[in-house]
Order: structure tokens, then C-alpha cells, then sequence
């Protein structure tokens, strides 16, 4: 960077730290700048900071908004926000036309910033004409896709980075109501709209901000909720005999998930108590995500020391739910895989939808579809075909899951599942607990066990076994050029099976849009999905296979194969990358 260009740079960091209506951030800025002026030792570290602060605006897409806080057009920010909320607003005002005045509905966690961002967009949404509500405090997301729903909103608003680090925050956007059809009532926006959004932001000149006139939601908006998802417990099923360990990982669920159980009948929860209370610094985790290793350990040792059946571990906005259970064979706690609890609560809810059809399988017409990401396991599928039921795979993400007509039952690896799209079109990880404890008590009054029920289906369907790779690059421009390389020089075979069916998912297809990603399928039914990550620079890789099984002596040896199958898939997708 030229004296020249330094100097730019320098004065636009100024000119924002004098509009910034933040004093930290503005502060913040303002020590950045005056490191750089004084080529101190932390000079060149600070020219790096600003560079990146103001390399350009945070792009709006179907995620929304999700970045690091700080001050500069590239970091979560009130500036930013600001900004954001009134691209949505004008958004929802283009949408309709006149026809109608617009409802929303704004919602956040309990992040730094958070409560301060959700009002200030109430702020803006109101001085713009748009009739709007916000939470009364601190709750979860699956309360505010609840509340679209319940309240009919045209739009939705969520402050959170769910399970991000600690120095970020988020924006998500719904839609629902009058502004879009029926099946996209209350779920994440997609095309065209994030580019609607992203066009009405970047027209913003003047920014106005209400005093007063929008209405915050009185407590009911939760105990609605909880009422309608505790009702999705079977009724003919009494007993509840489950110790449970729950956890909401500093986040803002716990309340909410320990009174959805105690309205069902569970009355033995136990707390982690260090983790009970929302913390936007999350002090007992390094990264406050249910998947990441070391996240549930604290979960796992009051679950030995209370000796527990069930352990059930919330994201910090509590729309996604891990689970964690004894294996029998070996007495020790293991945290499910993401499609092991979609295979769970895909075998419970047929099952009560069978139970329900006098002919002993489900009335397709009346029950509705059964949906899974592409990159989930295939065994939700042969499921849902056993039992009746019609099955479709969608795009990776909820913004596309939740909007599957009839959707009965949806989920994603990444611990995502959607049990109820008649309360919650998106993700909900409170419900979903609540299913799952259902489950594993009426499993345990039977004398067995959740990985006994896995291994039924094994036994049915054949042993499938997912792993992933994830290969982290240093900016995302490289993940193209790995994408193509594998176009131009496709791999031919995965654990010695030839490919079968190789698949360039950007082409799309009758049954899913064009995305960037490659698929491939060998002839002994392993298949590789390979894509660049959303949101990082990231090429993740999605493996799985299937091990046929004759009988349960076979199970053991069957799992050992495909263990080792994985492994050998694993090293063969490192060659055709190049690692």
C-alpha cells in the first residue's frame, strides 16, 4: 500500500470513528489509527486490522449477516446493523406494494450487542412504517420462528452467531406472512431476495430511528411456545423415567428447554450449572459448538457423577441439539453423529405416524414428507420407504429443507432437525429434545437401548457410516481452483470401488437447484459429496458408506469394515486433492 493510499485508508477510519454512534467501537478505531500514525511496535499489526476492517461491506446473502464484532463496514457493528435493517425493511416494503402494512418480529440472544442491535432494528423497522415487535428478553431462535408464524409477520429478525466464537454476532432474516407462499412461511430467506436485501442496503443514504411505537412481546410469546412443543409429546405414553443431563453451553436455551421437559413429564433434568447461565464470553469451552471436541465435557462428567441415561447439549441459540448416551458395550458416553439422531428421530416419528394408519403404514397424503441435505445419510430415505412415507434431499441448509412442501420431518448432519414445521420451519433443537427423551425413555422402559434401535435399522437397511474431511486453505479463492482441479481430473475410485455416477452438482438438476459441488457414487454404494463451505474458506468433504448386514453376529465385524472403509475413502479424497 502506497503513502498515498495509507493516507486514504487513515482518513476514512477517521471519518467513520466521527459517525460512529458506538463509543467503543468509535474508540476502538480510534487506537487501531493512532498505532498505525505512531509506527509503534504494534504498527504494522494494526495497518494489517484496519486494512482488513475496511477491505469492504460484509456481503448480505442467504446466511445474513455473520462476522466478528468491531468497528469498519467489514465487522458486525451498530453501523452495519443499522444499515441491514433498513435494507430489510425497504425490502419488505417493495414486497408489498402497497397492499398491505408489513408485521416483524425482532429476536436475539444473549451475545455482546445482541439486545442493543434487536433494538435498534425494532427502531428502524418502525420509523419505517412497519409494524413491529420485539422479544421481551433474551431467548432462544426457535421462539422467534415461533413467533413468525404465530403472529403472522411478513418478516423475521434474529441477533445471533448461534454457535460462532464468542467475538462475533449475527443477522438472520425470515420471511413469512403475506410477503411470500405458504411453504416459505417463516423460513430463511434465499434467492432472490438476499439480493433484494443486498441492493436496498446498498441504496441507503439516511438512516431514521423511531423513539418509540413498536410493542414488546409480553412472556407469553415463551410460554405459548413451550406449551405448543411440550403438546408434541405422545400422550398415550406415561412413562417418564429418564435422567437427563442438559446443557445450553452458556447459551440462552436452558431455560427454555428445561421447562418444554418439565411440561412433557420430565422432571429429572439436571443442569450443568456451570454452564446454566447465558455468557457471551462462554468461559468453559473454546468454541461454544456441540460438535466440537471437548464442548460436552461437562455435560459427560455430571452425566457420570448424577448417572444419567441422556445427555441433551443445546447450541447457544438453541436450534440445534447434540446427544450423548452410555454404548452398552462398553459402558462409556459417546456423543452421537448428526445422521445417527436424524436416523433416531426419522425411525420415532414414522413409527408414530404408522402407528397411527389402521393399514400399519403411513398415509403419505395425510403425513407428509420426510427431507435430509444431500450431504446427510441416504438411510432416512429407506425409512421413510419402508414405512410409507415420501422422501426428498434437498440443498445443504434449512433455508431449503424447511421449505419442502408437506415437510413432516427434516434434518441436516450438522445437528439440525425440524420436528414440528407447523410451530417451527426451521431447525429447532428444543423440540427435537424433547422427541429424543421421549424416545430414549420409552426405549429404556423396554429394556433397551438407543444404539440397540440404531442397529435394528442396520440390520434392515445395511451398516451406513458417515465421516467428513474438512481442508482448510488460506483464502477463498483457492477453494476454486481445488474444485477444479477435481473437475479436470476426476477421481476414478474411492477404497478400490470404481465410481459408478459422478455428479457436478453446479449443472443442477430436476430435483435440486445448481449449487457448487461434486458427487460421486461408486458401485458398492459409497458416495463422496465434496463442496466449498458458505462461510469460510473451507472444502469440506462428506463420506459414507454401506455395509450390508445378514444378522446381528455380523454387526460387529460389519461396523469394524466400514470403519476401515472410511478410513481408506478418506485418504483417497486427500490424493484427489492434492494433500
Amino acid at each position: 500500500m502506497t503513502t498515498s493510499d495509507l493516507e486514504t485508508l487513515l482518513a476514512t477510519a477517521d471519518a467513520w470513528a466521527a459517525a460512529d454512534p458506538d463509543p467503543h467501537t468509535a474508540q476502538e478505531l480510534r487506537t487501531v489509527v493512532a498505532h498505525v500514525r505512531d509506527g509503534d511496535s504494534a504498527a504494522a499489526a494494526s495497518e494489517q486490522d484496519l486494512r482488513d476492517r475496511f477491505s469492504g461491506p460484509l456481503v448480505f446473502g442467504t446466511a445474513g449477516l455473520r462476522a466478528a464484532l468491531g468497528a469498519g463496514p467489514n465487522r458486525m457493528n451498530r453501523v452495519v446493523v443499522r444499515r441491514a435493517a433498513a435494507g430489510v425493511a425497504a425490502h419488505a416494503l417493495d414486497l408489498a406494494a402497497g397492499a398491505y402494512t408489513p408485521r416483524a418480529v425482532v429476536g436475539f440472544d444473549a451475545r455482546h450487542n445482541s439486545r442493543i442491535f434487536a433494538e435498534e432494528t425494532a427502531a428502524i423497522l418502525t420509523a419505517a412504517g412497519i409494524e413491529t415487535f420485539l422479544m421481551p428478553r433474551e431467548l432462544p431462535t426457535p421462539v422467534l420462528a415461533y413467533a413468525i408464524r404465530a403472529l403472522e409477520c411478513e418478516v423475521g429478525i434474529m441477533v445471533t452467531a448461534s454457535h460462532n466464537p464468542p467475538q462475533d454476532n449475527g443477522y438472520k432474516v425470515y420471511l413469512g406472512g403475506r410477503a411470500v407462499e405458504e411453504d416459505a412461511r417463516g423460513v430463511q430467506i434465499v434467492a432472490p431476495h438476499d439480493a433484494g436485501i443486498a441492493a436496498r442496503i446498498d441504496a441507503v443514504e439516511s438512516i431514521d430511528l423511531a423513539a418509540a411505537g413498536w410493542a414488546v412481546l409480553p412472556e407469553t410469546i415463551e410460554t405459548d411456545y413451550i406449551a405448543s412443543v411440550a403438546a408434541l409429546a405422545d400422550p398415550s405414553f406415561h412413562d417418564r423415567d429418564l435422567r437427563i443431563v442438559l446443557t445450553p453451553l452458556h447459551g440462552v436455551g436452558g431455560r427454555t428447554a428445561q421447562a418444554v421437559l418439565a411440561a412433557a413429564g420430565f422432571d429429572d433434568v439436571t443442569m450443568v450449572e456451570r454452564q446454566a447461565e447465558p455468557d457471551p464470553d462462554f468461559p468453559t469451552v473454546a468454541f461454544p459448538n456441540p460438535e466440537e471436541p471437548g464442548a460436552l465435557d461437562l455435560a459427560l462428567e455430571t452425566a457420570a457423577q448424577t448417572d444419567a441415561d441422556l445427555v441433551i447439549a443445546n447450541d447457544p441459540d438453541a436450534d440445534r441439539v447434540a446427544l450423548a448416551a452410555r454404548e452398552p458395550a462398553t459402558g462409556t458416553w459417546r456423543m452421537l453423529r448428526g445422521d445417527e439422531v436424524g436416523t433416531l428421530l426419522g425411525l420415532h416419528l414414522a413409527a408414530r405416524l404408522t402407528a397411527a394408519s389402521p393399514a400399519g403404514r403411513a398415509d403419505a397424503a395425510r403425513t407428509g414428507v420426510f427431507a435430509n441435505s444431500i450431504v446427510s445419510s441416504r438411510l432416512l430415505g429407506r425409512i421413510a420407504g419402508v414405512s410409507g412415507i415420501d422422501h426428498a434431499q434437498t440443498l445443504t441448509g434449512f433455508k431449503w429443507i424447511a421449505r419442502v412442501h408437506d415437510l413432516a420431518f427434516g434434518y441436516e448432519e450438522a445437528l439440525g432437525y425440524c420436528v414440528a414445521p407447523e410451530l417451527v420451519r426451521d431447525k429447532d433443537g428444543i423440540s427435537a429434545g424433547l422427541l429424543l427423551a421421549e424416545l430414549a425413555a420409552a426405549t429404556k422402559a423396554a429394556g433397551r437401548t438407543l444404539f440397540d434401535l440404531l442397529d435394528d435399522a442396520f440390520l434392515v437397511h445395511g451398516l451406513h457410516a458417515s465421516d467428513q474431511l474438512s481442508v482448510r486453505v488460506g483464502s477463498l479463492g483457492l477453494l476454486g481452483a481445488m474444485m477444479n482441479r477435481l473437475r479436470e481430473n476426476p477421481p476414478s475410485s474411492f477404497a478400490d470401488s470404481p465410481v459408478a455416477i459422478a455428479e457436478d452438482l453446479a449443472r443442477g438438476s430436476a430435483q435440486l437447484p445448481p449449487t457448487d459441488g461434486l458427487l460421486y457414487l461408486t458401485q458398492n454404494e459409497t458416495r463422496v459429496i465434496i463442496r466449498p463451505s458458505g462461510t469460510e474458506p473451507k472444502l469440506k468433504c462428506y463420506l459414507e458408506v454401506v455395509e450390508p448386514v445378514g444378522s446381528a453376529a455380523e454387526l460387529d465385524g460389519a461396523k469394524e469394515t466400514a470403519r476401515a472403509r472410511l478410513e481408506a475413502v478418506r485418504r483417497d479424497v486427500g490424493e484427489a486433492l492434492g494433500l
